[in-house]
This record gives structure tokens, C-alpha cells and sequence, in this order.
């Protein structure tokens, strides 16, 4: 077995994930996008499910490389024979493979109030709200996809969070795939930009997202294997904030590609979000840890830096750094201003919602109080708001480098909010994905805790 002979283990999980990879090669080399197109979702909740009762470490890193690749299969696809379709149904492979955790919230949503679950009860419950309201306005159908961009970070997030018990091995796990992935979308990301491969171009010119850049070379807003720079540049954040977790050259050689490529995504918002969330994991750790942070810190700025002072990268680095001096005065500024004089009056006042669906807006602020009302809003935010705070009251942090890595993540995305929408779609899937690995590591280490106070109690004399 090939699986076996390069040392992949286990090898029937590793056979089942090799064989829709060398699958969906197969179909691009041979230009058959069209059957890819439907072949794609249905392998990868095949393998999905396969993983999920098998092998659950693995379907894990697998759901995190849907979401890394599935945007590029899906350019790779239209490209090669597919021909520009839009909605793709590729792209519903991430959505489906995360679907598979229904089986969780199935199993533990009766108990989980007892176990520190109710927050994220209380968000399923906003949720919900928002699609029985929508269900007024408009029909299922049209708003299908919606709700599952609302729904599916929830359930990830909470299918970690009931697995705490197994927390190391998932830490372990979730390292290693964000090491990769930034490696991978680090070096894609860089090639994209340098040459503009003509899926890209052929994906850009076809959706008209002028905002994305232009297709050619030295044109684009990188945005990577993803379908744009918000998601993309919400996931290698996390991704970068994690390599402060690694040692070693595969990590500075992911983080000097990692780095480049944000940079090159030229999103402000994220790269603000990026430095709160390094100055909330700073400042969470004891003091040999910060020291051993300040080191990689440096390490990397010494990798990073001279790449960013050579062209063809340091003008539009260089370009879109020089605006945050004057970021009130940038169009997209004063865009969202505009949005937000139009609509946030009308947003204030929806106190009952529009339900999921409809139109879409850049802050999660206005989609939130649109979309799912006052009452919604309540529900989703307050089982937030409960899970940060429950993160920040644990001690974990201070000695677990990844707990306290995960609490910056989730700190990252939620600065965001006002001027993206990170808690939707795979945006999503990573604040509600360390939201729920971080109250993991809370449980696990309160259980470590509790179970060692209980070992340390004197036993009872013996009966004489």
C-alpha cells in the first residue's frame, strides 16, 4: 500500500483522503471540471464521514484542509473543462464534511448545559431564531446556504469543545495542519501574486470582484487558495499566531512565506487584528514564555523583513502601510461609513430581524442586528461574550502556549467585527473553531487539576 511505504498512519484513512486528492487531479488534468463538480462534495462527505466514526483525530486537520483548499479545487475545476459556475457546488464540500458533527450535537446537546456547554446553546439558539424568521420573508431554498454559513462554525466549534477529554491529541493535530497550511498558502500565495496562474485570472475576470485586484501579474490582492483576502486573511492570522507555538526551520520557512503573502493580501483590518491578537498572546503568558515569544518574534522579523524591502513586494506593502496614517480618507472607509449612515438606524430598530438571507454587509454588527434582530443578536453574542470570558477566567494560558495561542486567535477575529463578518462561513469556522478548542483545553486542565487535588488527598486509614 502506498499510504504505508511513504509512513502515513492509519492507512486506510490516509488511502481514503489519497484517493480523492489523486481523484481530483485526475479530473482537472483531463479537463473533466464538470464531473469534479459534483464528484468533489460527494467524496469529500464520503471521506468526511469515513474519518469522523474512524478515525476522529484526522477528520479534524481533514475538515481544516477543506476549508484551505477547497476555493482553489474549485477554480482548478472551472478552469480545466467546468466552465465559470456560480453557485459552485465544490464549494459546499467544507460545509458538508463540518455537517457530519451533527452526530455530536445530537449525542451531547441534551447534557452539555451540565458540562459547561450553555453558551453554545445559547448561540444555536440565535441562530435558529434567525431561520425561523426567515422563514416569513422568503423561502428555504433561497436562503439555504445562508444558514448554513451561520450554522456550521457553531457546530465545529462545539464538536471540539465535547472532545476535550482528548484535547492533547486535537492540539497536536490542529498545530501540525496550520504549520502546513501556512507553508502551503504561504508559497501559493506568493506564486499567485508573482505570475497570476490563469485559474486565478480566469475565477477573478468571470466573478468581477474588482476589489480583489487585477488579473495579471503583480495585480492581485493575494488572496491564496481561498476565494478572497477576508477569509484568506483570517486563516493564515490564525495560522501565523500559531507558528509562535512551533520551534524549528519548517516553521520560519512557513513564517517568512506566511508573512509575505498577508502582507501581500494588503487587508488592514486583519493585519490590525493580527497585532491585538499577538499583544493578547503576549501579554497571557508567564515570563520565560513571553521571553521565548520575544525571541521568535525576532527571529522572524529577521526572516520577514528583508523580503518585504524587495521588489516587486515593497511597493504595494509599502503603499498600503503608508495609508493607515490616513485610513479615515481610504475608499473602503469611507464605504463603510456610508453603509453604516444609511442602514444603522434601520439596524438599531429590527428588533424582531429579517432572518438569515437577503442582502449581505461587510460588518458583522449590521448583519448580525438585520439578520437575527435584537433577540438573536442577544442569544449569539451572549454565548460569545460567555465563552471569552470563560477563557479569559481559566489560568491555563498562562503555561499552555497553545490555550493561550487559541485565546489570541479568538481575540483577532473579534476586533473584526465592526468592519468584516468573522463569525460567518470559514471566517467563521476559525473563531468558533479556537473558541471551541480553547474551552477545551479550560475543561481539560480543570480536569487535570481537579483530578490531581483528589490524588493528593490522604486515604482513609484501614479498618483494624
Amino acid at each position: 500500500m502506498k499510504s504505508l511505504q511513504l509512513g502515513l498512519q492509519p492507512a486506510p484513512a490516509w488511502m481514503a483522503i489519497l484517493g480523492l486528492v489523486l481523484f481530483s487531479a485526475l479530473c482537472i488534468l483531463v479537463g473533466a471540471g464538470s464531473v469534479l463538480n459534483l464528484a468533489f462534495p460527494v467524496g469529500a462527505l464520503s471521506v468526511g464521514v469515513f474519518l469522523y466514526f474512524r478515525y476522529p483525530i484526522l477528520y479534524v486537520g481533514f475538515t481544516w484542509w477543506m476549508w484551505f483548499l477547497a476555493p482553489l479545487v474549485r477554480r482548478l475545476s472551472d478552469y480545466r473543462g467546468g466552465g465559470y459556475t456560480e453557485p459552485s457546488p465544490i464549494m459546499l464540500a467544507p460545509h458538508l464534511v463540518v455537517l457530519v458533527t451533527l452526530v455530536t450535537f445530537w449525542q451531547y446537546i441534551p447534557k452539555t448545559h451540565r458540562q459547561g456547554g450553555l453558551p453554545f446553546i445559547l448561540s444555536f439558539a440565535g441562530v435558529f431564531y434567525g431561520f425561523f424568521v426567515a422563514l416569513i420573508y422568503r423561502s428555504p431554498f433561497t436562503f439555504g446556504k445562508a444558514f448554513l454559513i451561520w450554522l456550521i462554525p457553531v457546530i465545529f466549534g462545539f464538536h471540539l469543545f465535547v472532545n476535550w477529554r482528548n484535547y492533547p491529541s486535537y492540539r497536536q493535530n490542529i498545530e501540525r495542519t496550520f504549520l502546513w497550511g501556512v507553508l502551503v498558502m504561504g508559497v501559493y500565495g506568493i506564486v499567485q501574486y508573482l505570475v497570476a496562474p490563469a485559474w486565478d485570472r480566469f475565477w477573478l475576470i468571470n466573478a468581477g470582484m474588482a476589489s480583489q485586484g487585477i488579473p495579471q501579474p503583480l495585480g492581485i490582492r493575494v488572496w491564496s487558495t481561498m476565494d478572497s483576502t477576508e477569509p484568506f486573511s483570517a486563516v493564515i492570522t490564525a495560522g501565523l499566531l500559531l507558528l509562535f507555538t512551533h520551534k524549528g526551520t519548517l516553521s520560519f520557512l512557513a513564517s517568512a512565506t506566511g508573512y509575505l503573502s498577508f502582507l501581500l493580501a494588503l487587508a488592514r483590518t486583519a493585519w490590525g487584528g493580527w497585532f491585538v491578537g499577538l499583544l493578547t498572546l503576549a501579554t497571557s503568558l508567564k515570563a520565560n514564555l513571553q521571553m521565548r515569544l520575544i525571541i521568535t518574534i525576532l527571529v522572524m522579523v529577521a526572516f520577514v523583513v528583508p523580503l518585504t524591502t524587495i521588489e516587486p513586494f515593497s511597493e504595494p506593502i509599502t503603499s498600503r502601510l503608508e495609508t493607515l496614517s490616513s485610513i479615515e480618507e481610504s475608499n473602503s472607509t469611507q464605504a463603510r461609513q456610508e453603509t453604516y449612515s444609511k442602514v444603522l438606524g434601520s439596524a438599531l430598530t429590527s428588533f424582531l430581524g429579517k432572518g438569515i438571507g437577503g442582502q449581505s454587509y461587510d460588518s458583522a454588527v449590521l448583519a448580525m442586528l438585520f439578520r437575527l434582530g435584537w433577540l438573536g443578536t442577544i442569544l449569539y453574542m451572549g454565548g460569545i461574550l460567555l465563552l471569552v470570558f470563560s477563557l479569559f477566567r481559566g489560568s491555563e494560558s498562562r503555561f499552555d502556549l497553545f490555550a493561550a495561542t487559541a485565546r489570541a486567535i479568538v481575540v483577532s477575529a473579534l476586533v473584526r467585527l465592526p468592519f468584516n463578518a468573522p463569525m460567518v462561513d470559514s471566517s467563521g469556522v476559525i473563531l468558533w473553531g479556537f473558541l471551541g478548542i480553547g474551552m477545551a483545553a479550560h475543561k481539560y486542565h480543570q480536569h487535570q487539576r481537579t483530578a490531581g487535588f483528589k490524588q493528593s488527598l490522604p486515604q482513609n486509614p484501614p479498618d483494624i
